[in-house]
């Protein structure tokens, strides 16, 4: 028999995640990544060199410059939040480390709206399980407790949010508001004063992270769709005039924040399509597999099982609202050209459409992701300590060759405390994998549980031991150091042609004071960016300066810098 709804879901299947198993799975993915590293090229570095030009008053709030240079994508806020973490600070904490702390504390709300939007989505009508003859169906609020713990380990579970959630940029700050906003979206049948509240601050904090665009389209569409929620042949007509209202509300917001992104100067329309090129969709369809992976192909079965719902009389506000936001972020990852960092704010409602895929599985499918999972992450696990341990102690010697090859002139350390943090974090693994097949068979949830864990032990596992390891290959520090070492009596230094990220590392790390090249020289030093063939440009003048050396970054030939002394 086709039921309209396919959840059919028993008390037993609603169970709750373990309280305390969540949380500590959170904090092993958020906390890695924040704590002991280094700022990494190049958004991370120059959001960085925004921040600190701010702190120090060396630049305009409403309008923030590097070197006079204003940033390629249009934010206020981002730098705000780092700037303000810098002057509150005190002086003995190191500044690349405390700008950090408001970016996981956005990572930290993306996961929490993640949570509330789909609990409440999944307290709708229209998404509660299938009624049995006899009693036993899953509870409303246990129901939607539990399509919650599965929308937030589908949330961690996705590869693509591991890097970009623990940079200082615009992107995390992006994602924390867009979340925020499906949260409030999501809670607004249930709860008026705290979702319009967090409506309107994340269609700002949005707007002024630089996706003034996105922040309309969220708005003006979820509007729309709030709008269309309405029971027509309801009764009820209070509550069709409070509908009505809240969407009216909630358009006048959404305009009011594009208008103040416009005043900023930061409402810019960018579109970028792609050529009708295979190496183009190629790899536009890879960005869409890997790095959604695994809640997309849940997500598509959700929209197969609750098609009859999506397409019915009234709308499924559970399936319709998620769908617009992936949506959104899918056609703008497309024609705009911005990849990566606009198809992250695609999560949060991916997680939720995946989440609603689990009372629909069988249990072959269900024993398919559990298998998939434990094999690729166990592997890609046993890679991070196979290389460690190569590092260490140049045995298997091909992995150490690939790190010799990777990142010449590298030595690795040896640290007791992320080894055990690393050891601990692995059995937890082993332990997990065992509490998964022995126990809880019948929880909804049970198929996101190997995939959330798989991708924080993985992540947790290269933050630790690999630290050294990137800090060396994607910082700018040696660059910096290499660079100084050429230079007596360093101070004034005159740029030409560097990136953002790198007057951003000279100036923070290396304390240099740049300013841009001028006709005459009003520094002893020059940094000029080499020609691809690492040779001098042909605009620097050769009777005014001298070239003193090519400095290269170890593990990145790319990235070098041309030194000049003034004659």
């Amino acid at each position: 028999m086709n039921h309209p709804n396919p959840a059919i879901v028993t008390q037993a299947g609603a169970r709750r995640f373990p309280r305390w198993a969540l949380l500590l799975l959170c904090f092993a993915y958020v906390l890695p990544g924040f704590l002991g590293r280094e700022a990494w090229k190049s958004e991370d570095m120059s959001a960085l060199g925004f921040m600190a030009e701010l702190a120090r008053g060396s630049s305009d709030w409403l309008s923030p410059t590097l070197m006079g240079i204003p940033a390629e994508n249009p934010a206020v806020l981002p730098y705000w939040l780092g700037a303000w973490a810098m002057q509150l600070a005190p002086s003995w904490a190191s500044a690349d480390f405390v700008v950090r702390i408001p970016f996981a504390l956005l990572m930290a709300l993306a996961m929490v709206a993640t949570w509330y939007g789909t609990y409440y989505l999944a307290r709708n009508p229209l998404a509660q399980p299938v009624a049995f003859a006899f009693g036993g169906e899953a509870l409303p609020a246990d129901y939607a407790r539990a399509m919650a713990d599965g929308g937030l380990l589908a949330f961690i579970a996705c590869l693509g949010l591991a890097q970009l959630s623990h940079e200082t940029t615009s992107a995390l700050a992006q994602l924390g508001f867009s979340a925020l906003f499906f949260y409030a979206m999501g809670a607004l049948p249930y709860r008026r004063h705290g979702p319009a509240m967090a409506a309107a601050l994340g269609l700002a904090g949005l707007s002024l992270s630089g996706a003034p665009s996105l922040a309309l389209l969220f708005g003006l569409g979820s509007a729309a769709l709030h709008f269309a929620d309405r029971p027509i042949d309801s009764p009820d007509t209070a509550r069709n005039r409070r509908i009505t209202r809240e969407s009216v509300a909630l358009v006048l917001v959404t305009l009011m924040t594009g208008a103040l992104a416009l005043a900023l100067g930061l409402l810019r329309w960018k579109l970028i399509l792609p050529r009708a090129e295979w190496s183009d969709w190629n790899g536009y369809v890879q960005l869409l597999v890997w790095f959604t992976w695994p809640a997309w192909p849940l997500a598509l079965w959700t929209l197969w099982r609750w098609r009859h719902q999506l397409f019915s009389r009234r709308i499924s506000r559970h399936i319709a609202l998620p769908t617009w936001f992936v949506t959104v972020c899918v056609v703008a990852t497309w024609a705009t050209g911005s990849s990566d960092r606009t198809l992250l704010l695609a999560l949060p409602a991916l997680a939720t459409l995946a989440a609603f895929a689990l009372p629909t599985l069988k249990r072959q499918v269900a024993a398919l992701i559990d298998w998939f999972t434990l094999l690729f992450f166990s592997g890609c696990a046993f890679i991070v300590w196979v290389v460690w341990i190569a590092m260490q102690t140049g045995y298997p010697a091909q992995p150490a060759a690939n790190v010799a090859r990777l990142a010449p002139g590298f030595e690795a350390s040896f640290s007791l405390f992320t080894c055990a943090i690393a050891a601990i974090a692995t059995v937890a693994w082993a332990m997990l994998v065992r509490w998964r097949v022995g126990r809880n068979r019948a929880a909804i949830w049970k198929s996101l549980v190997l995939p959330a864990g798989g991708a924080a032990l993985c992540w947790l596992l290269a933050m630790t031991l690999w630290m050294p390891l990137l800090n060396y290959a994607k910082s700018y520090t040696l660059l910096v150091q290499r660079t100084k070492s050429h230079m007596t009596n360093p101070g004034c230094v005159e740029t030409l042609g560097l990136g953002q990220g790198q007057i951003a590392a000279f100036q923070f790390y290396g304390n240099l004071q740049l300013q841009p090249a001028q006709a005459t020289p009003g520094c002893p030093w020059l940094l000029v960016e080499p020609l691809p063939d690492q040779s001098t440009p042909p605009y620097v003048d050769a009777a005014l300066w001298t070239l003193e050396a090519l400095i290269q970054h170890p593990a990145d030939s790319g990235e070098s810098v041309l030194l000049f002394k003034q004659k």
